[in-house]
């Protein structure tokens, strides 16, 4: 009688880091390389690559050595609340442009409201760029 003996080798699953904050990062803050690290600890949901971190927004309070998770963050705000920004209504050849108030912050292509300072007015715009929203049907 033959006896074939197989020997499995069997990789042990590769661990997973995690991103997590160095230090306490407020909310509203851009987060740079020395925000974050890596341990080794396997977390269900949170970020494992630190370059998904750096650059993006806090949306809330961070503690050290909790991890980040990606709804954790956003992306930085082009427009501040209160800043005064160019309000543009571009459609059919006709472009309009005036001042208004941004009543919120706001990342590039998200929805604000802005008071129109000439009709006194709220509208709801689209950040743009740094101090621009745009109003109207090709927002």
């Amino acid at each position: 009688m033959r006896w074939i003996i197989l020997i499995l080798a069997m990789a042990a699953p590769a661990g997973a880091d995690t991103v997590i904050a160095a230090g306490t990062i407020r909310g509203a803050t851009l987060i740079g390389p020395s925000d974050v690290s890596l341990s080794d600890a396997d977390t269900p949901g949170a970020l494992t690559d630190m370059a998904d971190a750096i650059g993006m927004e806090a949306a809330i309070n961070l503690y050290p050595g909790r991890p980040i998770r990606p709804g954790d963050l956003r992306a930085p705000a082009i427009v501040e609340r209160n800043e005064i920004v160019s309000l543009r209504y571009n459609h059919g050849g006709l472009l309009v442009m005036t001042e208004g108030r941004a009543l919120d912050r706001a990342a590039a292509g998200e929805a604000l409201r802005v008071l129109n300072l000439g009709s006194r007015q709220t509208v709801t715009a689209t950040a743009t760029s740094p101090g621009l929203v745009t109003v109207g049907p090709n927002r």
